[in-house]
């Protein structure tokens, strides 16, 4: 079947990720179904089935969460129902019509302790409600269905919705400076690289688990010193590259994540490595700084 010719059910529509990726499935020639809150109650199992069943898609993508990382430590009713119940009742709708299923998942689902990036087969450990609901959201995919493509990703910045790059160039514009944690590394990741991957995994049947993030494979990193090439970095590595690309003369000072206290539990180190998407032929996201100068031409003009 040509991938013009799939039908794609797409859940979380008019998130982030979502809206860039059905925006890059209509400019690729599909019209793929989008669906979100008030149009479907993806916690209501009878209501999901009915609905796919209704379309018939042949890949089904979850792009819906509780991503409030923060809402969660309070809020862990809503966050098990978002990112643990929607996956499972969408993974028994798939399977049940023999759809493929794509996940998006997060490096939270880690504890954030490593000194290298992690593998698809490190040991997950989540430190945080937002983390483990996440964590129960994949194992009920790996359990309910066997067509499946779980994409981990981090860090994510784009057009659409509120994201780290649009917080410091908007703070920049008041403050005379800024402080940015320097001591939690990730890997930034923009939702157009992201999107392309998932349309190039869904023309396959190479289902699995993958990381999938801009940068940050294993042969490219051997420290946590947020050196200025390596293919990782800190927030204030990334508030110091926002800002230098955009032409903004404002300080940015490190500081302790001790400094700024949060309810919810910040890794560390979470760098995601992604060899293993890679080594299934597929081409790797570029270096996080390529992606945020190509996103901030768009932001900026």
């Amino acid at each position: 079947m040509g991938f013009n010719r799939m039908r794609i059910f797409a859940a979380g529509a008019m998130g982030m990720l979502g809206r860039e990726l059905c925006e890059m499935l209509e400019a690729q020639g599909y019209a793929p179904e989008k669906s979100d809150l008030p149009d479907l109650d993806l916690c209501d199992l009878n209501a999901v089935t009915s609905r796919l069943a209704r379309f018939k898609p042949d890949v089904v993508i979850n792009c819906a969460a509780y991503t409030n990382v923060d809402a969660c430590e309070t809020d862990i009713s809503g966050a098990y129902k978002g990112n643990a119940v929607i996956p499972a009742n969408l993974a028994v709708a798939s399977n049940k019509l023999g759809a493929a299923l794509v996940h998006v998942s997060t490096d939270y689902v880690f504890d954030g302790e490593a000194r290298i990036p992690y593998t698809e087969d490190a040991p997950t450990h989540p430190q945080t409600v937002y983390g483990k609901s996440k964590r129960l959201g994949e194992l009920n995919v790996m359990g309910l269905t066997n067509r499946y493509f779980i994409l981990r990703t981090q860090w994510l910045f784009g057009k659409h919705g509120k994201n780290f790059v649009k917080t410091m160039l908007s703070l920049a514009k008041t403050q005379p400076e800024l402080r940015v944690v320097g001591d939690q590394f990730g890997a930034p990741t923009y939702v157009r690289d992201l999107a392309a991957a998932i349309c190039a995994l869904i023309k396959t049947e190479a289902y699995g688990v993958y990381h999938v993030s801009n940068g940050s494979r294993m042969s490219d990193v051997s420290d946590v010193s947020g050196q200025v090439d390596a293919p990782y970095c800190s927030w204030y590595r990334f508030a110091t590259d926002i800002l230098n690309m955009a032409g903004v003369d404002v300080p940015v000072v490190p500081c302790s994540t001790a400094d700024f206290p949060r309810p919810a539990r910040r890794p560390h180190f979470s760098v995601l490595d992604n060899t293993y998407f890679q080594a299934r032929g597929f081409e790797p996201l570029r270096h996080y700084r390529e992606a945020l100068r190509d996103y901030l031409k768009e932001e900026l003009r």
